[in-house]
């Protein structure tokens, strides 16, 4: 039996952490591959130091961007790097857009692995790998979110707002926040502790900074959810101005419970960002929310966990489970089958039917994956509950 009585913590970081900006430049080289041609193939791992960008991985895509030899454009991809480090705002001495030393390593994908995912002749389009992936909501939020994670997010993004502005040209980009609530009864009733590191200027001091980030947190902990004040860290090391990738390296694929759930949920184990989404670890664990969402968005379950399971180069998924955690209203099996009536699980029918293979993901590299508003051009489109009314007529 679940504990109705506990605190829980979530974490998040900012777009510009060592690790967002490696996931950043990953998938603004997905987006230009795929704005080139819907059905590129990447694959594109990236690591950040000081002053030093490095891509590597395995690309197929037009011969704008990848010759008949496998040879990658590698001016684009270092301008797509330099571009998404500015964007981010980094132009300090250890790590400038500028002057960061870019290096670039993809090349052609893997005959073996194109040979498997390939639709052809009467094979449909397999899984890009094998794996499992997991997809969650509950009614802890508006956003269907574990409230943790969500607040989490949301300080980091008002104090990125304020610093892209320039209304607070004390913050530099790298950041980092956890919040920690009280659940009674199964519910979160207020937040016990929160933490909030922030890089910083140097003419900064840890009370300047505490009070710059206070007003963000008091305004996202509404309802009287504010922490007692001992228990409210700002920059508890006392002092931040080196950060980002001169500070600490930073490779794409390193927070994945950052990009997920926070912890309240499972995680299949592998990242999104750098991938284009015929690989079911980025596309099936949007199918797998999008489902998830709209189980709880119709109001037939308050919780819900949903697992995806694949083969590399088979096209339908091994196995479909889900759980509603004893809040659920129908009977899971029955669900199982009526999810999978309305939507093709297939690595393609995920793909067509959320309409996946358009740039979209450089916005999704920080923040969450989940969680945000559906954007009009169709980025989040995985944040629809468009099913939600066709659940309830089911049921």
């Amino acid at each position: 039996m679940s504990r109705a009585d506990y605190l829980f913590t979530s974490e998040s970081v900012s777009e510009g952490h060592p690790d967002k900006v490696s996931d950043r430049v990953s998938d603004a080289v997905v987006d230009a591959f795929l704005a080139a041609d819907p059905y590129s193939r990447v694959a594109c791992e990236t690591l950040c130091t000081t002053n030093r960008v490095v891509l590597a991985g395995e690309v197929r895509g037009p011969d704008s961007l990848v010759d008949s030899k496998g040879n990658v454009n590698k001016t684009r991809m270092e301008e797509i790097a330099r571009q998404s480090v500015k964007d981010i705002g980094y132009e300090q001495e250890g790590f400038h857009w500028q002057h960061t030393d870019v290096e670039v390593h993809l090349h052609g994908q893997s005959v073996d692995i194109a040979m498997g995912v390939d639709a052809t002749g009467n094979k449909d389009e397999g899984a890009g790998d094998q794996g499992i992936m997991f997809g969650y909501a509950c009614n802890e939020t508006a956003s269907l979110m574990p409230a943790p994670i969500h607040l989490s997010h949301a300080i980091l993004r008002s104090l990125a707002d304020v610093r892209h502005s320039g209304a607070e040209p004390g913050l530099l980009p790298d950041s980092k926040s956890q919040v920690t609530l009280r659940y009674v009864d199964g519910k979160p009733v207020g937040a016990t502790s929160v933490v909030v590191s922030t890089q910083h200027t140097e003419n900064l001091s840890q009370d300047d900074v505490r009070e710059i980030v206070r007003p963000h947190v008091e305004t996202i902990l509404k309802n009287g959810w504010m922490c007692p004040e001992d228990e409210f860290y700002v920059n508890p090391t006392g002092r931040f101005v080196i950060g980002g990738p001169d500070g600490d390296a930073g490779l794409t694929g390193r927070k994945i419970i950052v990009d997920t759930y926070g912890g309240a949920a499972p995680h299949g184990g592998g990242a999104f960002s750098g991938k284009d989404p015929t690989k079911v670890d980025r596309s099936a664990a949007y199918a797998a929310r999008y489902l998830a969402k709209n189980v709880v968005a119709s109001g037939i379950a308050e919780r819900c966990t949903l697992q995806l399971a694949y083969a590399i180069g088979v096209s339908k998924p091994l196995s479909v489970y889900i759980d509603t955690h004893g809040t659920g209203e129908v009977d899971e099996d029955k669900l199982v089958t009526t999810l999978c009536e309305m939507v093709d699980l297939s690595p393609r029918g995920i793909r067509e039917h959320l309409k996946l293979s358009r740039p979209i993901y450089a916005r999704t590299a920080a923040y969450g994956h989940f969680g945000r508003e559906a954007d009009p051009d169709g980025g989040f489109s995985w944040e629809k509950i468009d099913l939600a009314d066709a659940l309830k007529s089911a049921f």
